[in-house]
């Protein structure tokens, strides 16, 4: 349980905070009855789903006595979240939002309070804790328009906050984009696919690609992948390759890996990642990954890999061929 949900959970124990039916964004475990849970990242989906809870990726519609709201280090997605968690409100209907200090919930309490008033607040576990009531207002409509999939780049991509680098062109994946080959073919995958772009340069640059299979833990990043190639060689899973089996045997897997969460790079992340490649490619299979050169990523692909040699490197990003 994150310090925000233990925020969440006291504000319930001491009673200032009275249980109702409620939905629960970003939801984790909580000690709480008669909630609806979206949780849209497959391993906490996953977990959630095993305790038992009532959970989905995504919550369409609803007139819920109350909401409840983790913030994430994504300010632009909190503001969708707020938004969305607003609709889901019956009038009168509370919203509940917790999150960490240092994810900058108290700032975010400000924008919140100036658009749409806080009832109260509660500081606990380096979090804060504050709630609003669904009255006359309505958040403002950049905040609406969050909730749904915007251009990026020169406007042929779209994607939607929550993903990591999902307004931009992230710099290691143009990087390995321009060394992915021409003669890329059979079945190949993107591990950790993001909003889709590694995937379409690869069907661009080569051919001979008969299927690619775009593989990601967060759905909200395969809803905006879908809408950035429309090709009939792309499928499309919501997995958590450290726990889960990709759906084939590939002939080559590209990667970015997701190291890119918290407040820190989390290295164990993409060695998952790189012993999921191992495991689902054939023998003589290619992977092709980039990483930030200072990972200590070395060690696992010796031990997962026949061979790898580096193909580029600008002193940020490394980008590696690693041979099964």
């Amino acid at each position: 349980m994150s310090q925000a949900s233990r925020a969440l959970a006291y504000a319930f124990e001491n009673g200032t905070l009275a249980e109702k039916r409620a939905f629960f964004l970003r939801a984790e475990e909580l000690p709480l009855d008669d909630i609806v849970a979206e949780q849209s990242f497959r391993p906490e989906f996953l977990r959630l789903q095993s305790k038992g809870w009532e959970v989905t990726p995504r919550l369409q519609s609803g007139s819920f006595e109350q909401g409840l709201m983790l913030l994430t280090k994504h300010k632009e997605e909190n503001f969708a979240n707020v938004a969305r968690g607003w609709a889901l409100l019956a009038d009168g209907g509370r919203l509940v939002c917790a999150g960490a200090n240092d994810d900058g919930a108290a700032s975010f309490e400000k924008h919140v309070a100036k658009a749409l008033g806080v009832d109260e607040t509660l500081s606990k576990f380096h979090c804060r804790v504050f709630w609003l009531t669904k009255i006359e207002k309505a958040p403002p409509p950049y905040w609406r328009g969050l909730g749904g999939l915007q251009p990026v780049s020169d406007s042929s991509w779209r994607s939607t906050p929550g993903i990591f680098a999902w307004d931009k062109i992230d710099d290691g994946s143009a990087l390995l984009a321009t060394h992915l080959p021409a003669d890329l073919k059979g079945y190949i995958a993107d591990f950790g696919c993001g909003w889709g772009y590694l995937s379409r340069e690869a069907l661009a640059r080569a051919p001979g690609v008969q299927h690619i299979d775009l593989i990601d833990a967060e759905h909200l990043a395969l809803d905006a992948a879908r809408t950035n190639i429309a090709d009939p060689r792309a499928s499309f899973h919501w997995l958590d390759l450290s726990s889960e089996a990709a759906p084939h045997t590939y002939d080559a897997v590209i990667c970015n890996p997701p190291f890119h969460t918290g407040r820190a790079s989390t290295p164990a992340l993409g060695q998952q990642v790189i012993e999921a490649a191992s495991r689902a490619l054939r023998p003589g299979g290619r992977f092709y990954m980039v990483a930030n050169r200072g990972l200590p990523y070395e060690p696992m692909l010796r031990a997962n890999f026949a061979s790898f040699e580096t193909l580029a490197d600008n002193n940020k990003f490394r980008v590696t061929r690693a041979i099964r």
